[in-house]
């Protein structure tokens, strides 16, 4: 069953302007540990590649606080919601702390989708509550 649909455009010029004006500290107020190693990795091999990772990673914390109803308020936080990728180079949401366990106590999953072009990145989330096994 649906439990909430979220999704959001975000302007990869912004997050630009953004570290330009906030360097490391703005990335590192996004990301989480795992997403700022890779940030950093792709930023130092090609720039404009690190800036379009963020935004795709600002997207989809984005919608998904809006998919959970939450927004910007506790549990959720932007370094306890993670974007990672299965070795498959699927897009998939790590939670962590007291959101993954808010998230967990509701039987919830999400499911996220992430894309970018030169001026904008997307994202789609669709989180769902579990169906219990029948028997």
């Amino acid at each position: 069953m649906v439990y909430g649909i979220g999704t959001d455009v975000c302007d990869v010029r912004r997050i630009r302007e953004s570290l330009e004006k906030h360097g490391d500290r703005f990335a590192r107020k996004i990301l989480a540990e795992g997403e700022f190693a890779t940030w950093r990795s792709r930023t130092a091999r090609w720039p404009e590649r690190g800036v379009r990772y963020l935004a795709t990673r600002f997207s989809a914390k984005e919608a998904f606080s809006k998919a959970v109803g939450l927004g910007m308020r506790m549990p959720m936080t932007w370094r306890s919601c993670e974007v990672a990728k299965l070795p498959s180079g699927q897009p998939v949401l790590v939670l962590h702390g007291a959101l993954k366990d808010w998230f967990d106590s509701r039987g919830l999953v999400a499911h996220v989708s992430v894309t970018d072009e030169t001026d904008y990145a997307a994202s789609f989330v669709v989180v769902e509550r579990k169906q219990e096994a029948r028997e």
